[in-house]
This record gives structure tokens, C-alpha cells and sequence, in this order.
């Protein structure tokens, strides 16, 4: 089974502080590993999703998602944002965005991923060691750890 998050998929930087531009630069590094084939059609079926409504959490976080058949394989990508980027939650930017990717045929897949992250971004603990974590290979370990247990 592929690694639902690898260390390329981690951008512990991320720059862009508009939501369309800061998923793009997710949904490229998934395009550069193999696992989105078309950028614009993924991008598109992103943001059908997210005008569906908004993916914004409370307490920093941002977690658009999709099904599309521009993906491979099931998908994590993460970013971390010093500015923070607007996915409408009511308490402001998101410091964690979670890109979540499903193949089209994937609903299952999709689920419990949503689900298992869902759950972990409820515990302080979980989210204080992605905002202070340092390397992204430890990110991907860990978070792959947590949301595949």
C-alpha cells in the first residue's frame, strides 16, 4: 500500500496566503509524486468541493478535499502557514491545511481519512507538534502513524 503522506508532500513553509494559490501549491508537489495526473482538473474538482462549503476549522485549520479522477492513490498533503489562509472558518486563517486526496471511486477512502484526521486535530497535543515540528520527514512519519492507527 502507498504512504498516505511522505516527506515531499510536507511544506512546513508554506507561502501563499490566498486559499486558491495555497492549495495550488499543495496539489503541485501531489502532481510532482505521481499522485495527481492533472493539475487544472484536480484544482477544479478542489474547488467544486470547497464552494460546496467552506473547509475551514476552528483553531487554525484548513482541510479541503476531494474526490477526483485526477488522483492515483489516497493523498495527505500538508502545509503549515506563518500568515495563516482564509477556508472561511469563523475564527480566522488556518496555520494547518490538510489537502486531502481520493481517487474518484474512492469514497470509502476518502471517509475515513476526513474521519481519522478529524478526530486527531481535537486533541491540542496533535496540532501543537505539527505548528512547532521542525523536519517534515518527522511530520509525515508522525502524522501517517496517527491517521492510519
Amino acid at each position: 500500500m502507498t504512504e498516505l503522506v511522505t516527506t515531499e508532500l510536507v511544506d512546513l513553509d508554506l507561502a501563499p496566503t490566498d486559499r486558491r494559490a495555497a492549495v495550488r501549491s499543495l496539489a503541485e508537489r501531489l502532481r510532482v509524486a505521481g499522485r495527481v495526473t492533472d493539475l487544472e482538473r484536480f484544482l477544479a474538482d478542489v474547488e467544486d468541493r470547497e464552494a460546496q462549503m467552506s473547509t475551514g476549522l476552528p483553531g487554525g485549520i484548513g482541510i479541503p478535499h476531494c474526490r477526483s479522477e485526477a488522483v492515483t492513490v489516497p493523498t495527505l498533503a500538508i502545509g503549515r502557514s506563518a500568515q495563516g489562509v482564509d477556508f472561511g472558518a469563523d475564527d480566522g486563517p488556518a496555520r494547518l491545511i490538510f489537502l486531502i486526496a481520493a481517487p474518484e471511486g474512492g469514497a470509502a477512502d476518502h471517509l475515513t481519512v476526513l474521519a481519522a484526521l478529524a478526530r486527531r486535530l481535537m486533541r491540542a497535543e496533535f496540532t501543537k507538534t505539527l505548528l512547532n515540528a521542525t523536519d517534515p520527514a518527522a511530520v509525515a512519519a508522525y502524522v501517517g502513524a496517527e491517521v492510519a492507527s
